[in-house]
């Protein structure tokens, strides 16, 4: 079972990755990377803008990259600098007692969203080309992982 520590992500190398974001019946490709790093994104109600920031330090700073030899030595800030950030609140679902998640530990989308917005400024101030999910709506992911290579980060 995970704790209510911190922001979460689950970070994962992608060769692609894009998000269609569906408002009013309409659906519109919102984002979308070549090879990097696809991550989504949880807020619990004990983040700030100071986890926030730590958590895209830690993104950019991730050594998932593979370097000449086709080991794991560099970071997104080394290759492609590519991110795709979608806001995931599931990433709190606590799954302890019964069968239904409970989401309570997830935090609510008016706090969470300046948040995960501060993870995307912050990968953007550090040298990131990020393409982000639309807050909010009823999106669908798609990536071809590489590797395959997924981490979790629990701050």
């Amino acid at each position: 079972m995970w704790h209510d520590r911190g922001v979460r992500a689950v970070v994962q190398r992608v060769e692609s990755a894009w998000v269609d974001s569906t408002v009013d019946g309409v659906t519109d490709r919102v984002g979308s990377i070549g090879t990097g790093l696809m991550v989504l994104v949880g807020v619990t109600h004990s983040d700030d803008e100071r986890t926030a920031a730590k958590m895209a330090e830690k993104i950019w700073n991730l050594r998932v990259m593979d370097d000449e030899q086709g080991v794991m030595n560099r970071s997104i800030a080394d290759t492609t600098r590519a991110v795709l950030v979608v806001s995931q609140f599931t990433l709190y679902g606590d799954t302890s007692a019964g069968r239904r998640p409970s989401w309570i530990a997830a935090a609510r989308p008016e706090v969470a969203e300046p948040l995960v917005q501060r993870v995307v400024s912050e990968l953007e101030r550090l040298g990131a080309s990020v393409a982000i999910g639309r807050f909010r709506t009823d999106m669908k992911v798609a990536l071809v992982n590489d590797g395959p290579v997924t981490v979790v980060i629990e701050l």
